[in-house]
């Protein structure tokens, strides 16, 4: 994040105004369009790690996870052993979730797949949501939706696991797939995809 300045005064989503962390990545980053392949797949990779956790705590550790996944470069982490799973399970600056360690090894794998395949991964994920971003205008955000139940079934096709609809529709408002901002944040509906 380069943490430009917007005013703290300024009206946002309620759950970005309990911490700066969290106001920083709700001003600059979540539901700006991502349409790069390996940044997409590095915040699919977060999400899976925030299961059952909360954001600020994803955050807080972000650093870290760049750090201890090779930057997650999929062509890095697909090659990580029971060593390297190990190695990340003493790692006091990444959450260290066996189950989620693996999944990341093998989406990394299952992405590099789908690229000897041709198939791309931008491509493939915004190509699920046609009409993207999706724009919420009710203001009650969902849990999930028919398009993250789709692309979730998609990419555990494709072999992805940590995938869930859930997982998914969190992946979709972080990189802009979904318009979810409260209709009272700065933020409601001024981002549009730009390629």
């Amino acid at each position: 994040m380069n943490h430009k300045l917007f005013s703290p005064d300024l009206p946002r989503c309620t759950w970005a105004q309990t911490n700066p962390l969290l106001r920083a990545y709700h001003d600059e980053e979540w539901g700006v369009p991502v349409k790069e392949s390996q940044q997409l797949w590095a915040m699919l990779m977060l999400e899976g790690f925030q299961a059952g956790l909360s954001w600020l705590t994803v955050l807080k550790r972000r650093d870290g996870f760049l750090r201890a996944f090779a930057g997650f470069d999929p062509a890095a982490v697909a090659q990580f052993d029971q060593q390297d799973v190990e190695r990340l399970m003493a790692d006091p600056g990444i959450i260290r979730a066996r189950t989620k360690i693996e999944a990341t090894i093998g989406n990394a794998r299952a992405y590099l797949a789908m690229q000897a395949n041709g198939e791309d991964f931008a491509t493939f994920a915004w190509g699920m949501v046609p009409d993207a971003p999706l724009c919420n205008v009710t203001g009650q955000v969902l849990a999930q939706s028919p398009e993250s139940q789709a692309l979730s079934k998609a990419l555990k096709k494709r072999g992805f696991k940590f995938v869930g609809p859930v997982i998914v529709y969190a992946w979709m408002q972080a990189v802009g797939m979904v318009d979810d901002h409260d209709p009272k944040c700065f933020c409601y509906h001024t981002r549009r995809l730009k390629s």
